[in-house]
């Protein structure tokens, strides 16, 4: 049975705006899953219903097979982390820690380990007489976390908490707070709209478009094999190439695409129908003009540390490029380039937005 069901969940706010439809998801225990989508998909009121501060206007939410759907958000068992931490200034470290274990009842020693035990999980252990004035902010983050996790929740629930930090610094947090959920086996649910953040912390990631699931999947099966045109534009960059199919033998069509062909594995498609194709800047590599599959102009060669990204212009239209920096001389702007990529690489997509 799932740790956490979430069924047919919708919700319609006044004057009609629909921002969450018929919702489908299923949460196993001890698994990271991330809503990850821009803003007004639905993703944060999707959590605020798991949580019990919004209601839904239909479905149902249910915690290892008991329905919570009127629960009371103290009643549901679930600690959840905002993007404010919303600490309290007045109080130490420790007190914001214990803050919800007294709401609890919990008292004296048993208190006190707590405490202690959850600070130590965030590495905080030594700072519980500061303010949070006195705090850094992933310092002040961990505090947040440590205070949810004090009270020992089934389901952590994160809404965006990372935005506020630097990049370097929510790096840091992406691989210690993945760590610390692995090692205590808590189920969680992550809302985002960064990327890297879904992919560097999840199982599975939920990719939403208006109020639904556009793409469910692991990390890289989303971002390698997504089936629909929104997750594969959403998530990374893209190359979109325009062809028309030319023939279908066993479930591959020849598409002509520019002065050349390319084979595509399709599902469904008609001779003559124009079709897009969508492939990856990494995919693709420069390579000499004897050999390759098509020639182009580089028009823009930037150095971005790690990569080198190039713009070519090509028989098949504009194309983005990445190539590794392995120290390796670099062709300039200018140079005609020779460019190819693997079978498989060019993927067709159906354009539909949601399943689920």
């Amino acid at each position: 049975m799932s740790k956490l069901s979430i069924r047919g969940l919708s919700k319609t706010f006044a004057g009609g705006v629909q921002a969450v439809r018929k919702l489908d998801l299923e949460v196993e225990s001890g698994e990271f899953i991330s809503l990850l989508g821009s803003s007004g998909c639905g993703k944060t009121t999707t959590l605020q219903m798991v949580a019990g501060f919004v209601a839904p206007t239909a479905g149902a939410v249910l915690l290892e097979g008991q329905d919570i759907t009127n629960a009371v958000p103290e009643k549901r068992d679930m600690g959840i982390v905002f993007q404010s931490y919303a600490l309290f200034p007045h109080m130490t470290v420790a007190q914001n820690v214990g803050f919800g274990l007294e709401m609890r009842k919990i008292k004296g020693r048993e208190l006190g380990d707590r405490i202690s035990e959850a600070l130590s999980m965030v590495r905080l252990s030594g700072l519980e007489g500061r303010y949070p004035g006195e705090l850094s902010g992933g310092q002040r983050q961990r505090v947040a976390i440590a205070r949810v996790l004090a009270i020992r929740p089934r389901v952590l629930l994160l809404d965006e908490p990372m935005s506020n930090l630097d990049a370097k610094l929510r790096g840091e947090m992406h691989v210690e707070l993945r760590a610390l959920q692995r090692r205590l086996g808590i189920t969680t649910i992550l809302v985002t709209h960064d990327q890297v953040e879904a992919m560097t912390m999840s199982d599975r990631i939920a990719v939403m478009a208006e109020g639904g699931i556009a793409e469910l999947g692991k990390p890289q099966e989303i971002y390698d094999r997504p089936t629909s045109e929104f997750a594969f534009k959403f998530l990374g960059q893209t190359n979109v190439i325009v062809g028309e199919i030319a023939s279908i033998t066993d479930g591959t069509a020849v598409v002509r695409v520019g002065s050349t062909s390319v084979h595509v594995k399709i599902a469904d498609g008609q001779i003559g129908r124009e079709i897009r194709l969508f492939i990856r800047p990494e995919r693709l590599r420069l390579c000499p003009l004897e050999g390759c599959r098509i020639k182009g102009k580089i028009l823009t060669r930037l150095f971005l540390g790690g990569v080198w990204f190039y713009e070519v212009d090509s028989d098949i239209g504009k194309l983005s490029i990445t190539a590794l920096h392995t120290g390796a001389a670099q062709p300039p702007e200018g140079e005609i380039v020779g460019m190819a990529w693997n079978e498989g690489d060019l993927q067709m997509v159906s354009s539909g937005a949601h399943h689920g």
